[in-house]
């Protein structure tokens, strides 16, 4: 029985995929348990510190384990945590003069911490997938729409010309950004640990051997050998949670330009045509933009699992009390609605309907307006910048008052037509050649993604 619309049989599809719920399911995290177990025993066999062919024996034993999940679950309730209710099976189910070798030294967030973070590791796997993908949609689109001009926004009202391309490219920007920031976190977050009780080691004595445990585990595991125990440093999953907010943010921004271009009024993009999606009970001429609104809701609930990421690092002396626990919702949460967001992303712009006529048309509604800017640049070097913002202010007025366009209210004023001609002026209110660099700086992203 689902609580959650992550995992709700009704809603889970649109907040995320299959696959990546598969990564935090019950049995995959258990399954992560184990195999820290196991390659414990592998790594202090190697050092030494258990017989050497425990880590062996041990390893082969819990390859075929069988976990009781009602047993595991009615014990976890009981202890707090799930680590000693599965050592219990774990040790069961092995010869028992190894069994009494695994979770040696260790500590129930040694165990925990490492399958956490090898779920991480499965997870940002498929997000840098599916980030790969979208800059692909991305690059496709801006290069595609490089010279597709349109009217630029600013509060919802014209402000320059642009293109879509350069919108696009604007969006890819950030992707690129993500993909970077993606494989510092690689290198940098997916610490392995082992600290036991304290973080101190003192169960392995006071020699190297817990340090040599510790690498020989994170070389088991695939995972960076951190200079000392983490158990309390939590900016590492802080970070991993507030990159996939940062990238929910992104995603987010596309969704909001999305809806709002998809409304009647613009029509200039919609949502790939799928038969009944976005329709509605009673209107039948509806055609919902359904991936941009489910992308825009998972960006405030990323934002909202970062700032449990942030809490979880205010932790006390060498053990949390609590906080620890908010990873345990965060983490989960934060990757399904990544991953949906993504997939959402790749579907929407991967199938994009793009209106160039409604775009032009838009972008010529004004009738000149979203260039006054030019006209107030060419005019500054001979009238000054205060004289000619007013003089063409006050022919802006006139225009919207007038239902005039604005090359012809300006052809009337005297002033104008001393510093520029009759075709200077048409030339500058046409908002095809008021570009600037949008199209250079489309080049500029796609040189960066080739």
């Amino acid at each position: 029985m689902s609580v959650s619309a992550l995992d709700s049989r009704v809603f889970r599809n649109l907040f995320g995929t299959q696959e990546i719920r598969g990564v935090f399911t019950d049995e995959a995290y258990v399954s992560r348990l184990i195999e820290t177990e196991a390659a414990l025993a592998r790594a202090e066999s190697a050092v030494g510190v258990i017989p050497g062919d425990a880590g062996g024996v041990i390893t082969r034993a819990l390859e075929n384990v069988k976990i009781d999940f009602d047993r595991l679950s009615s014990e976890t309730d009981i202890v707090g945590y799930p680590v000693l209710p599965l050592v219990r099976q774990l040790v069961e189910q092995t010869p028992p003069e190894h069994a009494k070798y695994i979770h040696w030294g260790a500590t129930t967030q040694d165990i925990m911490d490492d399958a956490s973070v090898l779920q991480i590791r499965q997870g940002l796997k498929i997000v840098r997938r599916e980030l790969e993908l979208l800059r692909d949609v991305l690059a496709k689109l801006a290069e595609k729409y490089k010279d597709t001009p349109m009217a630029g926004r600013t509060h919802l009202q014209h402000a320059l010309p642009c293109t879509f391309g350069y919108k696009c490219a604007v969006y890819l920007s950030s992707i690129i950004r993500h993909l970077q920031r993606l494989t510092e976190i690689e290198s940098r977050a997916l610490m392995v640990q082992f600290g036991g009780a304290a973080g101190t080691l003192a169960s392995l004595g006071t020699s190297s051997d817990g340090i040599k445990v510790r690498a020989a585990l994170a070389r088991e595991l695939s995972l960076v050998d951190p200079p000392i125990t983490w158990h309390v440093a939590r900016d590492n999953v802080a970070e991993i949670l507030n990159f996939l907010a940062l990238l929910g943010g992104t995603l987010g921004k596309i969704a909001y330009d999305l809806i709002v271009m998809s409304s009647n009024e613009l029509g200039e993009v919609s949502e790939p045509f799928v038969p009944h999606r976005g329709a509605s009970s009673t209107m039948p001429q509806k055609r919902n933009p359904i991936s941009s609104e489910v992308i825009l809701a998972a960006s405030k609930l990323l934002r909202a699992n970062a700032g449990l990421g942030l809490d979880a690092m205010v932790v006390d002396f060498e053990r949390a009390s609590g906080p620890w626990h908010l990873e345990w919702v965060a983490i989960p949460e934060a990757f399904v609605l990544g991953v949906g967001s993504l997939h959402q992303a790749n579907f929407a712009l991967g199938g994009l309907v793009v209106n160039a006529g409604a775009m032009s048309s838009n972008l010529h509604s004004t009738r000149g307006l979203i260039v006054g800017e030019a006209v107030m640049m060419s005019l500054a070097p001979r009238v000054g910048r205060q004289k000619a913002h007013d003089i063409v202010y006050d022919a802006c007025r006139v225009a919207i008052e007038t239902d005039t366009k604005l090359a012809d209210v300006l052809k009337q004023d005297k002033d104008v037509m001393v510093a520029l001609d009759a075709t200077k002026v048409e030339e500058l209110c046409d908002p095809l050649n008021y570009l600037g660099a949008s199209q250079l700086m489309v080049d500029r992203v796609l040189e960066d993604v080739r």
